[in-house]
């Protein structure tokens, strides 16, 4: 029993390690809040730690023998940790491939942009002729602005292809503006939380008990949704000076 765990242990230490500086990474370069909440990547990570932090340490544990030749036990182990990095490599991959670029006001409100959003084409237009909102492969996220262009017939191509599941302007580097220059327009968007469409009525005012416990007026025209592949998130701001003073989810 005591070599079993102990292979179980190191097993365990390893495999947390690597783990751990891999999502570490992750987070603190582009999931932070609310990237990670937006993204909605739990399911992709519970399998990361499943497979690698309690499948794996497991498995170890249970073939572990002492009085197994030891080669045999090394082949053992390491089909278990070659599953352990194909697990690794996918979710990896997927987080990255997923990772939040930009938060973009457009229009009406503020979309989450990840990396995939974006063709390749798009991105390399946009390091040619915008880039320094352009995205890099070591980008990470961004508030801008995101408005149609001034040529009403291109505007006009671009809404219709969102409305048939096409590139939206969010997804056209090309396009993307400072986050300042598009404050005006941002600040005459900002509604009442009561107006703010993507919540039902009930999530209203769960998150009016929320800004009234942080002490943020309820009834100022001062929100917006903010919105990605999970639960929109409710972005307030400063009318004075449309600086965003909190980020509220509805539970």
């Amino acid at each position: 029993m005591e070599f079993r765990l102990k292979a179980f242990g190191l097993h365990l230490l390893g495999s947390a390690s690597v783990l751990t500086l891999i999502l570490g990474a992750l987070y603190f370069g582009w999931y932070r809040w609310p990237g990670w909440y937006l993204t909605d990547v739990t399911q992709v990570v519970m399998v990361m730690i499943g497979v690698d932090v309690v499948i794996g340490p497991l498995l170890t544990f249970v073939i572990a023998n002492e009085n197994k030749p030891r080669r045999e036990l090394k082949r053992d182990i390491g089909l278990i940790v070659a599953v352990q990095l194909c697990a690794l490599v996918y979710g990896s991959a997927s987080l990255w491939n997923g990772r939040p670029l930009y938060y973009a006001f457009s229009e009406t409100l503020l979309q989450q942009v990840q990396a995939y959003d974006i063709d390749p084409k798009e991105a390399a237009l946009g390091q040619k002729q915008n880039p320094a909102l352009a995205p890099h492969w070591y980008s990470t996220p961004r508030w801008i602005w995101a408005p149609l262009p001034d040529d009403s017939e291109q505007s006009q191509k671009i809404v219709a292809e969102a409305l048939t599941g096409g590139d939206d302007v969010i997804s056209m580097p090309q396009y993307f503006k400072p986050w300042e220059k598009g404050l005006p327009s941002l600040r005459s968007q900002l509604k009442k939380v009561d107006d703010v469409t993507y919540f039902a009525k009930s999530e209203k005012a769960r998150l009016k008990e929320k800004m009234k416990a942080a002490g943020i007026p309820t009834e100022q025209s001062n929100a917006m949704p903010l919105t990605g592949r999970g639960h929109p998130l409710l972005a307030v701001f400063d009318p004075a000076t449309a600086t965003i003073t909190a980020i509220l989810r509805v539970k």
